[in-house]
């Protein structure tokens, strides 16, 4: 593992929370940086650039989405990774954190470990955990995590992100069979209800982009990446 700490900005107006959640994730080996509002937070993720910033909605002066909108304005900071993790859970809540540029979307309350998860979770998927599988090269393809880019024998294909972290994930490991649990887990989340139908449907519109050759299905278990 690297000696290198990834840096989580954490941003709530609320002094028990910012103590509580710092020292869980410190506890895990995080660096964390804390903020009580969304104009110092924007000061401080351009100075540490932090892979992740975890954001409460409801928050004085400029809430959560505007300092999202923000950061995602900011050149310096357009590949930071956003939570929000806050009370508000209605869907137009959700949909305008989305909207915004967030990448997930959490509810309090959440238990330590719950969020830990989440938060690993969110870094793995997105290659900000180790710099050393940001690129895979197997079997003509090569698939940048970073770049969200596939390139089958030096042609890109283009592929929505859902598609994109599935393949990603199986190509990790090729040969290794993912159970439907696992790519649950890995590409949607585990709050995040979706059904047996929506990991068929991406896998058939893989096999139409990248050919029937590459993804194999264990009946009643899940799929593999061939090589």
């Amino acid at each position: 593992m690297s000696s290198e700490k990834t840096k989580i900005l954490l941003v709530d107006d609320e002094p028990d929370i910012l103590e509580f959640i710092s020292y869980n994730l410190n506890k895990e080996g995080f660096e964390v940086f804390t903020s009580n509002n969304g104009r110092d937070a924007i000061k401080i993720a351009v100075k540490e650039k932090p892979e992740l910033i975890i954001l409460d909605v409801m928050m004085p002066d400029l809430d959560g989405i505007e300092t999202c909108r923000v950061i995602r304005e900011t050149a310096e900071l357009k590949d930071v990774l956003i939570a929000f993790l806050t009370a508000r859970n209605e869907d137009y809540s959700q949909i305008a954190g989305f909207d915004a540029g967030a990448d997930d979307y959490i509810n309090k309350p959440i238990k330590p470990r719950v969020l830990i998860s989440r938060v690993k979770a969110l870094l793995r998927r997105s290659g900000k955990t180790s710099g050393s599988e940001d690129l895979l090269q197997i079997n003509g393809f090569t698939i940048d995590r970073e770049r969200y880019l596939i390139l089958k024998e030096n042609e890109q294909i283009n592929l929505p992100k859902k598609e994109f972290e599935l393949i990603a994930l199986l190509a990790s490991k090729p040969g290794k069979v993912f159970t439907r649990e696992d790519i649950l887990k890995s590409v949607w989340g585990d709050d995040v209800v979706v059904g047996d139908r929506t990991i068929d449907v991406h896998i058939r519109k893989l096999r139409e982009k990248l050919g029937d050759n590459y993804i194999r299905t264990i009946k009643g278990v899940g799929y593999k990446f061939e090589f």
